[in-house]
């Protein structure tokens, strides 16, 4: 026994189909690059702060042990 499939797809519905793909594809790809960028920015102002001394901490409110809490409380510790 055989089976014979007569269904065939138009060929805009092949464009539309990859030119979705490839509209998410780029989407994704650029909100990776924003997230990476965002904790890039984040992690740079990490090593400001630790590059600061107790003093200069002190006149920004900030204890050096809750650096990490400060700049990624937003994210993490709602």
């Amino acid at each position: 026994m055989a089976f014979h499939d007569t269904h065939s797809v138009a060929p805009r519905d092949i464009l539309h189909n990859s030119l979705a793909g490839l509209r998410s594809f780029f989407g994704s790809l650029a909100h990776s690059v924003a997230l990476s960028s965002e904790a890039n920015r984040r992690l740079q102002t990490v090593e400001k702060l630790q590059a600061l001394s107790d003093e200069e901490l002190k006149a920004l409110r900030i204890k050096r042990d809750d650096i990490i809490r400060h700049v990624f409380g937003d994210l993490y510790y709602s």
